[in-house]
């Protein structure tokens, strides 16, 4: 499906990614509109914050120090607050007054106090992994960290948003990092993915976290490897920002995006920054690895056409097939387009940057669980009624398939779907019947979207020149239906000082209930979490 014609006239959005001012004790919002009392506890959100140090700035959107934000909800008002994660690479900065720790798409330049012959052998040093901890808000054991995909995150107060301890992966298992989008299952068990680097080149790692701590003090301890996977060249493995999980399989989704390790590795040597060992390979196929997660035994190998992913939506088995729902995009450009220069941009620069990005919409793969080489390799293997999706066996080992939309037409004209989000508690590694998104008719979300899968149609939020973010879920108590509770998404508007506020909205029928005003700016956020109140 090709999206319709090009857009033209897109608002300027360089509001959104400006510094901002940490505001590290609550104030009060101004609600309009009505919160339902049920409703208590704390929306916690993470993004970047601040994009200079002095005269020396970031390249790319990923790379602005972690600002964590608070909205805490209780008798119908709410309270907001922010501070600046206190990063090694936060207080280096600081103090020096420029950007001396390297981040994804920028390279710090060496320091002018050292001579050249000090300065050029600093080129030949490996670039020191940055704890700035800048995407989400993920728990382990019962605690809240923040979390990046370097071996680094931050166990955090969610009371205060106080940085309570930084956390290295790699003093517990053998990995150089891991994604900030881990999956929980009913046990309290906790599953991640992370990448390590040795003699035998590199390896995509399936890791569990135990849901008990042994002692107060207790952080990833008892972290296991779960298996092992080989990349298809051990030099240029795939990149991965999440993946995905079912009942009892994790599922790893191999994609084209590929790291130059060579290049990553002298990056520093060569002047360059991280990002530019990051490359879309569009002929190689898009590879989904599924891990039992009892045995760690990796079973068959899916493929299907280059296709690129950050976020899946859920993944359930039933009949004897996974269904694997995601957001997917036919090329896998955009994390090099999110450069702050692209965002910064406006008229018709800022649309020629929009219009040359690939749009991302919500797809359905369907694999088959017990396929063995007595399978027929000239059919369908896919016998569930009503979905258009295909599964065909092409060789022993391999099953090649092709996806479903899981939308109709009509979110051809909001841009597609990102940041998708379900009822998780309620539905994840289970069928389940909505999700909800942002659409993107811009470079950042500028709609909210629920999508019902019973018949592909779509409820939206939208107002011109308002630009809401990740929308959280959260079931009201006494829900007897999927879809029973209130939608969350904090909401920006970069043609207003002090513009922004917290959107409420009824989940059912997508109708605006509240809105709570905060009166300080703030920047477009990536990720977060919604916590009850005990």
């Amino acid at each position: 499906m090709e999206f319709n014609d090009p857009l033209t006239g897109l608002e300027t959005i360089e509001p959104l990614v400006r510094s901002v001012e940490e505001t590290p004790e609550p104030i009060s919002t101004e609600v309009q509109g009505t919160i339902p009392s049920w409703i208590n506890g704390k929306l916690l959100r993470n993004g970047p914050g601040k994009f200079e140090f002095g005269n020396t700035h970031y390249n790319h959107w990923f790379d602005g120090m972690a600002m964590l934000h608070q909205f805490k909800i209780a008798n119908g008002q709410v309270t907001y607050m922010s501070r600046f994660l206190n990063s090694d690479a936060y207080k280096n900065n600081s103090e020096k007054d420029r950007i001396v720790m390297s981040e994804f798409g920028t390279l710090a330049m060496a320091d002018p106090c050292k001579n050249i012959f000090q300065r050029f052998l600093s080129r030949f040093e490996m670039m020191a992994p940055t704890d700035n901890a800048s995407v989400s808000f993920v728990k382990y054991k019962g605690d809240y960290f923040v979390s990046t995909e370097t071996n680094f995150m931050h166990k955090v107060n969610p009371n205060n948003l106080e940085t309570l301890e930084k956390v290295d992966w790699s003093k517990f298992i053998a990995v150089n990092g891991a994604t900030a989008h881990p999956h929980y299952d009913s046990d309290g068990t906790t599953y991640n993915m992370g990448n390590s680097y040795g003699s035998k080149g590199a390896q995509y790692n399936i890791i569990s976290v135990p849901p008990e701590k042994t002692d107060a003090k207790d952080t990833l301890q008892g972290a296991k490897i779960l298996c092992s996977i080989a990349p298809r060249n051990k030099s240029h493995p795939s990149y991965y920002h999440s993946f995905a999980m079912s009942e009892n399989y994790v599922v790893f989704i191999e994609q084209p995006i590929k790291m130059d390790l060579l290049k990553i590795v002298t990056c520093k040597l060569r002047g360059k920054a991280l990002s530019d060992g990051i490359y879309w390979d569009p002929k190689q196929d898009t590879v989904f690895h599924l891990v039992d997660k009892q045995s760690g035994e990796v079973g068959l190998k899916y493929h299907t056409k280059a296709i690129s992913t950050f976020h899946q939506i859920n993944a359930f088995e039933e009949d004897g097939f996974l269904m694997l729902d995601m957001c997917c995009s036919e090329d896998g450009q955009a994390i090099n387009n999110y450069l702050i220069q692209n965002l910064r941009k406006s008229g018709d620069a800022l649309d020629e940057v929009y219009n040359t990005m690939s749009r991302v919409f919500p797809r359905r793969f369907v694999l088959p669980l017990h396929v063995n080489g007595e399978s027929p390799s000239d059919q369908n293997l896919n016998t569930r009624p009503f979905s258009a999706a295909t599964c065909v066996q092409i060789s022993k080992d391999k099953v090649f398939c092709q996806h479903e939309d899981l939308h109709g037409d009509d979110l051809l004209e909001y841009g597609g779907l990102e940041f998708p989000q379900i009822n998780y508690r309620r539905c994840n590694t289970r069928p389940y019947r909505y999700f909800y998104g942002c659409g993107f008719r811009h470079l950042v979300g500028d709609s909210l979207l629920k999508m019902d899968l019973k018949d592909k149609t779509l409820k939206v939020w939208y107002q011109k020149g308002f630009f809401p973010s990740e929308p959280a879920f959260v079931p009201s108590p006494d829900a007897v239906e999927e879809d029973d509770g209130l939608i969350l998404s904090v909401v920006l508007c970069p043609s207003q000082d002090k513009g922004a506020f917290l959107l409420v909205l009824d989940a059912k029928n997508f109708e605006e209930l509240a809105r709570a005003y905060v009166p300080v700016n703030m920047a477009y956020g990536f990720h977060g979490t919604f916590e009850a109140s005990a």
